[in-house]
């Protein structure tokens, strides 16, 4: 693994092992691995890296499009035509659209106190409670967005399992040490002077999110999973 990113990094100088990982993880490069467990990175995977990591950073393309161009090289095709400019999502939309698949959250919500309410099935009084926890807050203009929202269904249904929102605090602070963490990987990225670079410190930062939503949803599943007496 360090051996490929210090090849990748002549060229993507942003690259990192756990995006290596990311990658692999979504099936975009599958490298074989030897009987102790480590990776066996070939030539071709490397190539594939590549290939992956200049369609994102040049072309900005969706990781689904860019797993349909590999599939197409595969079969000795041309890969799809390129998306025109302006129907390219950016580097954050696509990683915004990735974390939201993974947590269930409902891109480009913007909702009145009123609306979250109705589309969370709350009262007043336990919105109130909510957000006296940080479990739920407005953004400045007083509105709450898609986050806020799914944060809210979620609490309003551990509550009809007899969960409050006290009981809830160690799940919001193991929630802000997690953010703790990534902003440490994405720090020297966000100081860059190039603004690419800065913009793909925010993509990664949504990559890290979405690894760190699947990790906790895994480790919870395992841990409640029936043990063999």
């Amino acid at each position: 693994m360090g051996a490929v990113l210090a090849f990748l990094r002549d060229d993507f100088p942003e690259v990192t092992i756990s995006k290596i990982r990311f990658l692999e993880a979504e099936g975009l490069v599958d490298p074989q691995r030897t009987p102790s467990g480590y990776r066996k990175f070939s030539a071709a995977d490397v190539e594939r890296l590549a290939y992956v990591l200049r369609m994102q950073r040049d072309h900005y393309l969706p990781l689904r499009v860019i797993r349909e161009h590999l599939d197409a090289i595969e079969r000795g095709e041309a890969p799809p035509a390129l998306p025109a400019p302006e129907a390219r999502p950016g580097p954050l939309e696509e990683a915004d659209r990735e974390l939201a698949a993974a947590s269930g959250v409902v891109l480009g919500v913007r909702l009145g106190r009123a609306e979250l309410l109705a589309a969370a099935e709350a009262q007043e009084g336990e919105l109130v409670e909510w957000e006296s926890y940080g479990l739920v807050s407005a953004g400045p203009d007083g509105g709450y967005d898609g986050e806020a929202l799914q944060i809210a269904r979620l609490v309003a249904e551990l509550g009809r399992f007899g969960l409050e929102p006290r009981h809830l605090r160690a799940m919001k602070a193991a929630a802000d040490r997690e953010i703790a963490l990534v902003d440490q990987v994405v720090a020297p990225l966000r100081r860059h002077r190039n603004p690419q670079t800065r913009a793909h410190a925010e993509a990664t930062a949504r990559e890290l999110a979405t690894l760190s939503v699947r990790l906790h949803a895994a480790m919870v599943q395992a841990g409640l999973r029936p043990r063999p007496n």
